[in-house]
């Protein structure tokens, strides 16, 4: 391991992805709640001082690679989202299926959405929350996007209205789903409790399944700025 200090914005960039990568492995390792700097500072042989430099605290390296997730789910909704054709009530049933099953896939994401507002959006600067929110409001416009094309029927504002949706239920859903082992071992001493355990994909696609068929049902044309995210300057 090579301990030089960064001189260059290369070697700096460098030193970054290297933090970050030791951050991702970790996370697929162990939840959000156990990465601590210390070991990070550890595993990248870096003196915690030093990671310091490079980013100012744990949750400023979390919400760069909460970031760095939300693109490449995006990313795979964007081929997988193609149009097809269908009654509107069967496409808006598969794109809740496929919006279900691909995060729940993504256990690092979902691990790092549900600590995003309890947890990660405090212990950063104006800056880092600046940088954080402007990339997370890029991702839902483009998630709003992809929905709105694969089911035009939704509109500009409802389509938000389905990311949001989307944000909320599986950041609330994802802990209920990832029972620590005390509760693990209640199911098991009594199989009449199981029921209560929470199945992320199944709840998380009954959810948007019914937020769309509502907001379908429903087709109200809210002023914009209504939905709890919208994408600027549009409406039906």
């Amino acid at each position: 391991m090579d301990f030089k200090r960064a001189h260059t914005e290369e070697q700096r960039a460098e030193r970054r992805r290297q933090i970050l990568n030791t951050a991702a492995v970790m996370l697929a390792e162990m939840p959000m709640a156990k990465i601590s700097l210390n070991e990070l500072s550890r595993r990248t042989g870096l003196a915690k001082s030093n990671v310091l430099r490079y980013f100012e605290s744990r949750e400023a390296i979390l919400l760069e690679l909460l970031n760095a997730e939300l693109e490449e789910w995006v990313a795979e909704l964007e081929q997988v989202l193609e149009p097809v054709e269908g009654t509107v009530r069967e496409r808006g049933d598969r794109l809740a299926a496929v919006v279900a099953e691909t995060l729940a896939r993504r256990p690092v994401l979902c691990d790092l959405n549900s600590a995003q507002a309890s947890v990660l959006d405090h212990n950063v600067s104006t800056d880092v929350a600046l940088a954080y929110k402007r990339a997370s409001h890029r991702s839902i416009e483009a998630q709003a996007r992809i929905i709105l094309r694969y089911l035009p029927e939704l509109g500009a504002q409802d389509a938000t209205r389905v990311v949001a949706m989307t944000t909320l239920v599986a950041g609330a859903a994802w802990p209920y789903s990832q029972p620590p082992e005390p509760m693990l071992a209640a199911y098991a001493a009594d199989p009449s409790l199981a029921a209560l355990r929470a199945d992320f994909t199944d709840l998380l696609r009954q959810a948007l399944a019914v937020t769309i068929s509502g907001l379908l049902a429903r087709q109200e044309n809210l002023p914009v700025g209504s939905a709890p995210f919208d994408i600027a300057g549009e409406d039906r």
